[in-house]
């Protein structure tokens, strides 16, 4: 008999006792001291667990790919995070934005592709979601890709009142491969996206 592809869920969230969730801070994210139990994989409850949790908005981020040119339009801007890196805090990135409450990722997708590189996108093709940091942050980002026209696309965007300054690059997919390779495409929205275009590349431009 073949083994199962999944195991199956032990717990889910009514297995843990939620004692006290405690406001540390509160600002354009929110951070939470949390109280709590939990069920034992070898049966009854953990002690009292303690943690710090950076409640934050969902997220969506979406690679940009002219497969008809096999371009992709990646942007750059200055990122606090990313202060204190050897290299420089000004990251190339694929676009990417805040899910607000009641909103569509695919929305979403489409609407940072217009602010944040200028661009329409002509079909959206869902690849992931998942938690980047589920240890000690809730956010959920949901990955596209987004078949696009990179003609004539490139310069600065970006919205004054979100302090956005973001300058757009229109790459062959080999460079900025190079790029990924080198380590300057370094954070995990580029790499999932990369991997996945690497592996679907072929496909997308044989439907042209």
């Amino acid at each position: 008999m073949d083994e199962p592809l999944l195991p199956p869920i032990t717990f889910t969230a009514a297995d843990v006792e939620r004692l006290e969730d405690e406001c540390l801070y509160q600002g354009f994210f929110r951070l939470e001291r949390r109280r709590l139990r939990h069920r034992l994989f070898e049966g009854g409850w953990s002690q009292e667990v303690v943690r710090e949790v950076h409640l934050r908005h969902d997220a969506v981020g979406v690679l940009l790919y002219d497969p008809e040119r096999d371009q992709v339009v990646l942007v750059e801007q200055f990122r606090a995070g990313a202060l204190d890196d050897p290299e420089s805090p000004w990251k190339i990135e694929i676009v990417a934005g805040l899910i607000e409450a009641g909103e569509d990722p695919a929305t979403v997708a489409h609407r940072e592709a217009r602010e944040e590189a200028g661009c329409e996108i002509a079909e959206l093709i869902e690849l992931h979601t998942y938690y980047p940091s589920p240890g000690a942050c809730n956010e959920r980002v949901t990955l596209y890709c987004g078949l696009v026209d990179s003609r004539g696309l490139g310069g600065v965007h970006g919205l004054d009142e979100e302090h956005e300054d973001i300058r757009v690059h229109v790459l062959g997919f080999l460079k900025a491969w190079e790029l990924l390779e080198s380590g300057r495409l370094d954070n995990a929205m580029c790499l999932i996206a990369f991997h996945w275009l690497a592996r679907e590349r072929a496909s997308l431009r044989a439907r042209r």
